[in-house]
Protein backbone atom coordinates (compact mmCIF):
# COMPACT_ATOMS: atom_id res chain seq x y z
CA UNK A 1 0.00 0.00 0.00
CA UNK A 2 2.04 2.51 -1.71
CA UNK A 3 1.15 6.42 -0.97
CA UNK A 4 1.94 9.73 -2.92
CA UNK A 5 1.98 12.00 -0.02
CA UNK A 6 4.88 13.17 1.58
CA UNK A 7 6.20 11.18 4.96
CA UNK A 8 5.14 13.42 7.79
CA UNK A 9 8.53 14.06 9.55
CA UNK A 10 9.55 13.49 13.20
CA UNK A 11 12.12 15.57 13.51
CA UNK A 12 10.34 19.21 13.88
CA UNK A 13 12.84 20.86 16.49
CA UNK A 14 16.78 20.03 16.95
CA UNK A 15 18.95 21.10 19.64
CA UNK A 16 22.50 22.21 18.78
CA UNK A 17 24.65 22.73 21.83
CA UNK A 18 28.15 24.31 20.08
CA UNK A 19 31.74 25.69 22.11
CA UNK A 20 32.53 27.22 18.83
CA UNK A 21 35.57 24.16 17.92
CA UNK A 22 36.20 22.98 14.97
CA UNK A 23 34.44 19.51 15.76
CA UNK A 24 31.07 21.87 16.70
CA UNK A 25 31.57 23.37 13.84
CA UNK A 26 30.86 20.43 11.59
CA UNK A 27 28.00 19.62 13.92
CA UNK A 28 26.46 23.31 12.76
CA UNK A 29 26.97 22.11 9.51
CA UNK A 30 24.88 19.35 9.72
CA UNK A 31 22.26 20.18 11.85
CA UNK A 32 21.40 22.98 9.32
CA UNK A 33 21.08 20.77 6.46
CA UNK A 34 18.93 18.56 8.91
CA UNK A 35 16.61 21.04 9.89
CA UNK A 36 16.51 22.27 6.06
CA UNK A 37 15.66 19.14 5.00
CA UNK A 38 13.12 18.82 7.62
CA UNK A 39 12.19 21.90 7.86
CA UNK A 40 13.14 21.86 11.36
CA UNK A 41 13.51 24.52 13.72
CA UNK A 42 16.99 24.79 15.22
CA UNK A 43 17.76 25.86 18.71
CA UNK A 44 21.39 26.84 18.61
CA UNK A 45 22.49 26.59 22.42
CA UNK A 46 25.70 27.41 24.12
CA UNK A 47 26.72 27.00 27.99
CA UNK A 48 28.80 28.61 29.95
CA UNK A 49 29.80 26.33 33.10
CA UNK A 50 31.21 27.58 36.53
CA UNK A 51 34.66 26.78 36.55
CA UNK A 52 35.82 24.58 38.74
CA UNK A 53 38.03 26.57 40.65
CA UNK A 54 34.86 28.52 41.03
CA UNK A 55 33.53 26.10 43.03
CA UNK A 56 36.18 25.26 45.05
CA UNK A 57 36.57 29.02 45.83
CA UNK A 58 33.21 30.00 46.40
CA UNK A 59 32.78 32.65 49.02
CA UNK A 60 36.29 32.93 49.74
CA UNK A 61 37.24 36.33 49.20
CA UNK A 62 35.80 39.46 47.63
CA UNK A 63 38.65 39.34 44.20
CA UNK A 64 37.51 36.20 43.82
CA UNK A 65 33.90 37.34 43.01
CA UNK A 66 35.24 39.84 41.25
CA UNK A 67 37.17 37.22 38.83
CA UNK A 68 34.17 35.19 38.69
CA UNK A 69 32.02 38.24 37.63
CA UNK A 70 34.19 39.55 34.51
CA UNK A 71 35.05 35.69 33.53
CA UNK A 72 31.53 35.37 32.63
CA UNK A 73 31.26 38.51 31.04
CA UNK A 74 33.82 37.30 28.53
CA UNK A 75 32.49 34.22 28.60
CA UNK A 76 29.07 35.66 27.57
CA UNK A 77 30.46 37.95 24.49
CA UNK A 78 32.37 35.03 22.87
CA UNK A 79 29.54 33.23 23.51
CA UNK A 80 27.28 35.45 21.56
CA UNK A 81 29.95 35.45 18.60
CA UNK A 82 29.98 31.96 18.34
CA UNK A 83 26.02 31.13 18.41
CA UNK A 84 25.47 34.41 15.89
CA UNK A 85 27.81 33.14 13.32
CA UNK A 86 25.56 29.52 13.67
CA UNK A 87 22.85 31.89 13.38
CA UNK A 88 24.09 33.59 10.62
CA UNK A 89 24.69 30.73 8.78
CA UNK A 90 21.30 28.87 9.49
CA UNK A 91 18.90 31.71 8.05
CA UNK A 92 21.54 31.83 4.94
CA UNK A 93 19.81 27.99 4.37
CA UNK A 94 16.43 29.48 5.02
CA UNK A 95 16.21 27.53 8.45
CA UNK A 96 14.49 28.98 11.48
CA UNK A 97 16.87 29.51 14.48
CA UNK A 98 17.03 30.23 17.77
CA UNK A 99 19.65 31.60 20.16
CA UNK A 100 19.50 30.21 23.58
CA UNK A 101 22.94 31.08 26.53
CA UNK A 102 22.77 29.43 29.30
CA UNK A 103 25.50 30.27 32.15
CA UNK A 104 25.89 29.34 35.41
CA UNK A 105 26.05 25.75 34.64
CA UNK A 106 27.00 23.61 36.93
CA UNK A 107 27.19 19.98 34.75
CA UNK A 108 26.62 21.34 30.90
CA UNK A 109 25.38 17.81 30.45
CA UNK A 110 22.65 18.56 32.57
CA UNK A 111 22.11 21.87 31.42
CA UNK A 112 22.02 20.00 27.14
CA UNK A 113 19.64 17.82 28.53
CA UNK A 114 17.00 20.20 30.46
CA UNK A 115 17.15 22.35 28.04
CA UNK A 116 16.44 19.29 25.59
CA UNK A 117 13.28 18.58 27.13
CA UNK A 118 12.24 22.00 28.49
CA UNK A 119 11.86 23.34 24.56
CA UNK A 120 10.53 19.42 23.33
CA UNK A 121 13.07 18.51 20.93
CA UNK A 122 13.13 15.79 18.80
CA UNK A 123 16.85 15.70 18.03
CA UNK A 124 20.17 16.96 19.49
CA UNK A 125 23.14 17.15 17.23
CA UNK A 126 26.41 17.96 18.53
CA UNK A 127 30.37 16.96 18.10
CA UNK A 128 32.25 14.26 19.49
CA UNK A 129 34.82 16.68 20.81
CA UNK A 130 34.66 19.88 22.02
CA UNK A 131 37.64 22.74 23.14
CA UNK A 132 38.41 20.68 26.25
CA UNK A 133 40.04 17.62 24.95
CA UNK A 134 42.79 16.23 28.10
CA UNK A 135 39.77 16.90 30.77
CA UNK A 136 37.50 14.79 28.65
CA UNK A 137 40.07 12.11 28.96
CA UNK A 138 39.14 11.92 32.65
CA UNK A 139 36.14 12.89 33.33
CA UNK A 140 33.83 11.63 30.00
CA UNK A 141 32.94 13.79 27.14
CA UNK A 142 29.94 15.43 27.23
CA UNK A 143 28.53 14.12 24.04
CA UNK A 144 28.61 10.66 25.89
CA UNK A 145 26.99 12.04 28.62
CA UNK A 146 23.97 13.23 26.39
CA UNK A 147 23.99 9.88 24.35
CA UNK A 148 23.20 8.09 27.55
CA UNK A 149 21.08 10.03 29.01
CA UNK A 150 18.85 12.26 25.88
CA UNK A 151 15.31 11.42 25.96
CA UNK A 152 14.86 11.88 22.30
CA UNK A 153 17.44 10.62 19.75
CA UNK A 154 21.09 12.15 19.12
CA UNK A 155 23.05 12.57 16.51
CA UNK A 156 27.08 12.78 17.16
CA UNK A 157 29.07 14.74 14.30
CA UNK A 158 33.28 13.19 14.11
Amino acid sequence: MSSNAPAKTWIKRILLPTDGSECAGRAANVAIEVARKFDAELIVLYVIAVPATAVAKAGLSYGHEVALKEYFESAHKEADKIVDKVIRLAKAKDVKATRLIRDYAVSVVETILEEATKSNVDLIVLGTRGLTRFKKLLIGSVSSGVVNHAHCSVLIVR
